[in-house]
């Protein structure tokens, strides 16, 4: 082994829990092959594993790519990142909470509708608790082995849920006059926090507050990355709105965020990079005991493949 060799830092491959495309690609829009492509793509950035994600849209919609992605899962070649399944961010949000989302197209959160959508691919459902009458469709998922996350809400009693979407991005605020969903997730020592640690959509002080107070386990590193992601894109249509690439940041025209424009690894790299966390401890939050891939990393924190 040379010099080079030596100086590579072994770790498990990364999961992409909450992603809604990248290399162009648009999992609301894209076909089979597109998601194939991407399967391919994202391995270079050290995934192995995905759960393409949806945001809100018309049922029609939703369906047709829920039903696209299925096909797809069942072609993507072995050494390909696996499709592991649908995260489902649409339509059973609070309106007042919806950030880039058509409200128009919202839904109450209730057994009935989810059943308008409801498939086996399925295996994480965003939704804002607080709407969901006596927890009857948050019971119902659990019932069928779907992780429920609180996002796009103001709900404070998380007692119902196994996570939080992007940890407080789109949900009731910290305060300290008052409960919130933030305070609630950070007190919680049984729920998981999806977090965007991109320090722009969390910034830095804020990071390291989170990091003392949630154990690693406790804690999802997510990218929420956009089709723009990776692209030559400048700008995109997203939540049937136009999205532009702006000094890094994903934006309408009112500058309200849609997402992010890094996948997990380089977030992992900007975490390392700026002394907020060690490679191990990112890497921890952003994989789990299941991976049996291995990837390794310089010491500039870039993949290198083998």
């Amino acid at each position: 082994m040379n010099s080079e060799q030596t100086t590579l830092t072994k770790t498990k491959a990364l999961i992409e829990q909450h992603i809604h495309g990248g290399f162009g690609v648009d999992f609301a829009a894209c076909d089979e092959d597109g998601i194939i492509y991407f399967a391919k793509r994202i391995k270079e950035f050290g995934v192995c594993e995905f759960y393409p994600t949806l945001a809100t849209d018309t049922v029609d919609n939703l369906k047709r790519q829920i039903t696209i992605i299925k096909k797809a899962k069942d072609k993507i070649p072995a050494n390909y990142a696996k499709l592991q399944g649908i995260h489902l961010e649409a339509c059973f949000l609070n309106p007042e909470k919806r950030g880039i989302h058509n409200e128009k197209q919202l839904l109450c959160p209730n057994i009935e509708n989810f059943k308008l959508l409801e498939d086996e691919i399925i295996k994480i459902v965003t939704i804002a608790p607080e709407l969901d009458e006596n927890f009857e469709l948050c019971n119902y998922l659990k019932s069928k082995s779907i992780t429920v996350s609180a996002g796009h809400c103001l709900a404070t009693d998380l007692s119902a849920v196994n996570q939080v979407t992007h940890l407080y991005n789109a949900m009731g605020e910290f305060s300290h006059k008052k409960q919130s969903t933030a305070v609630s997730a950070l007190m919680n020592e049984n729920l998981t926090a999806e977090l965007i640690a991109d320090m722009k959509h969390v910034q830095k002080d804020v990071l390291k507050l989170t990091f003392k107070l949630k154990p690693p386990s406790k804690i999802r590193l997510i990218s929420d990355a956009l089709p723009i992601t990776h692209s030559d894109l400048s700008e995109m249509e997203f939540c049937s709105k136009r999205i532009f690439l702006k000094d890094g940041l994903a934006v309408d025209k009112y500058g309200t965020m849609a997402g992010s424009t890094m996948f997990v690894s380089d977030i992992i790299k900007l975490l390392v990079q700026n002394h907020i966390l060690d490679l191990e401890t990112a890497v921890s939050m952003a994989t789990n005991e299941r991976i049996e891939e291995y990837i390794y990393w310089d010491k500039d924190c870039n993949i290198i493949m083998k």
